[in-house]
């Protein structure tokens, strides 16, 4: 197995990081497109929707960000529509985890479908747009969810239950405490002081989306960050939840070792979209 999870890992880093430092972005958006096409169709077999109407819902959500990119969106978005995307992340994770695995079924399985299929494709906008704000940028929000994850794990395996008697979300996700939550939040902060300092050095500042908060002030900074790491849990969850519902494991075997390519990005897909957003405000 973890044989396996190595040489997936191997193989996904081969081939996205010639793409994202690649001068023309056309690799680094073909590949992305590629993994939110396998995700919307592992989200089709996740909602039951049947084979071909996944297949389908792959393809539309194909068509969608060929239309994006076509019809200029990825070069300029329209602020109202990152606002709209963060605030339904924010309300539907909000739903979603405060009515747990039951409260899912309650809604009409073709809506669930296409609204995921229309997060997936503002995640790779948001993705293929923070990609042209430059690779600095980019990896700043992606190391951003990886900081939250990694410090989140390590927290709640030494403090997990020490300080808070209840769980996170124990009917969704069991092994989430409030202290790993907590020490994520801690763990982005701290990624992103060294991460200024670094832009001061490297005379990069104002490239990552560090400094962009920063720019504005700490009081800006720190509770958009928290806010951000807190995001990236509700995707975790959100992901989990409709796993469970659905009675699986993993959204698929498409990455041996690692499960599914939603197994991968859950936490990415309402950041992604958040970052944009703060961006596109600030």
């Amino acid at each position: 197995m973890l044989k396996q999870r190595i040489v997936t890992a191997l193989v996904l880093l081969a081939l996205l990081l010639p793409a994202l430092f690649a001068i023309d972005p056309w690799p680094f958006r073909i590949l992305t497109l590629v993994l939110i096409i396998a995700a919307a169709w592992e989200w089709g077999r996740l909602n039951s929707v049947g084979a071909v109407q996944a297949w389908l819902g792959a393809g539309a959500c194909l068509i969608a960000c060929a239309w994006a990119q076509y019809g200029g969106w990825v070069q300029s978005t329209l602020p109202q529509l990152w606002l709209f995307a963060g605030a339904m992340w924010v309300l539907l994770g909000a739903w979603m985890v405060q009515r747990g695995v039951p409260g899912w079924a309650l809604w009409p399985r073709a809506l669930r479908w296409w609204a995921g299929l229309f997060l997936l494709a503002l995640a790779w906008l948001a993705l293929a747009q923070a990609h042209m704000r430059g690779v600095n940028f980019l990896l700043s929000v992606l190391v951003l969810v990886w900081a939250a994850d990694v410090f989140a794990y390590f927290f709640g395996r030494k403090f997990g239950g020490r300080f808070f008697a209840v769980k996170l979300a124990p009917a969704i996700s069991p092994g989430k405490s409030w202290e790993g939550v907590f020490g994520g939040m801690l763990g982005v902060l701290l990624v992103a002081c060294a991460w200024v300092i670094f832009d001061q050095e490297t005379g990069s500042r104002g490239l990552s989306f560090y400094s962009l908060l920063l720019a504005k002030g700490w009081w800006l900074m720190v509770p958009a960050l928290f806010f951000m790491s807190a995001m990236s849990v509700v995707g975790d969850l959100v992901e989990s939840l409709v796993k469970r519902s659905a009675g699986m494991k993993d959204s698929s075997g498409l990455l041996p070792g690692h499960g599914g390519v939603l197994d991968r990005i859950d936490a990415l897909l309402p950041t992604l979209p958040l970052a944009m957003m703060l961006v596109a405000w600030i």
